[in-house]
C-alpha cells in the first residue's frame, strides 16, 4: 500500500512513522545469512549460540532499528485482501475517508510488518480494537510484541521441520 502523505500525520501519531518509511524502502533480506542465524537459534534460552558466545534481539534493537516503541500498555491479540482497495487515496477525500485509509496502513503494517505470518497476504481483524483508537496507539507496547513474535517464529521453525520464517525479519 502507497503512504500518502495525507494519512502520514495519523502514522505519526500511532508512532508507527518510522515503519512505515522502512516499509516505503522493503529490506531486502540476505536469506543465507538468515538460515545461518536459524541454525544458531536456541529456543531454551532465546539465544543466538555464536563462536564467540551467546548473542540475541533485545528491546533496545527493537526500538532502535524499528522505532517502536518498547514502553506502554501491553499489545495482545481475516483475511482480508484490501491492498487493492485502498491503493488510491482521492486528492478530494475527506477526512473520514483519509482516516479510514490511515487505519487501512496501520493494520497492513501490524499484520506484514510486525506479526506477518508465511501467507505474506493476510491482514488480521484482531488489530481492529488497535486501530480504532489512532491517539491511543502510541501508548503500546509494540516493540515488545513485535520482539515476542519474532522469538516464537524463530523457534517454531527451530523445533519443527518448518522451511520458512515469518515475522519482523529486519531485526536479524
Amino acid at each position: 500500500m502507497p503512504l500518502h502523505d495525507r494519512i502520514v500525520p495519523y502514522i505519526e501519531r500511532a508512532s508507527l512513522y518510522h515503519l512505515a518509511r522502512l516499509n516505503v524502502r522493503w529490506f531486502w533480506l540476505d536469506e543465507p545469512l538468515v538460515s545461518a542465524f536459524i541454525e544458531r537459534w536456541r529456543p531454551e534460552t532465546h539465544t543466538f549460540q555464536m563462536p564467540f558466545g551467546e548473542c540475541t534481539i533485545t528491546l533496545q534493537d527493537v526500538a532502535y532499528q524499528l522505532g517502536l516503541s518498547v514502553d506502554g500498555l501491553p499489545v495482545y491479540g481475516c483475511l482480508t485482501d484490501f491492498h487493492e482497495r485502498f491503493r488510491v487515496l482521492l486528492n478530494d477525500a475527506t477526512e473520514d475517508t483519509v482516516h479510514i485509509y490511515a487505519r487501512a496502513y496501520i493494520m497492513m503494517l501490524l499484520s506484514t510488518q510486525l506479526f506477518g505470518d508465511k501467507s505474506e497476504n493476510q491482514v488480521y481483524i484482531w488489530w481492529l480494537p488497535f486501530v480504532a483508537r489512532l491517539d491511543d496507539m502510541g501508548g503500546y507496547s509494540w516493540g515488545s510484541a513485535a520482539l515476542a513474535w519474532l522469538y516464537r517464529c524463530m523457534c517454531r521453525v527451530a523445533n519443527r521441520n518448518v522451511t520458512n520464517l515469518a515475522g519482523p525479519l529486519q531485526l536479524l
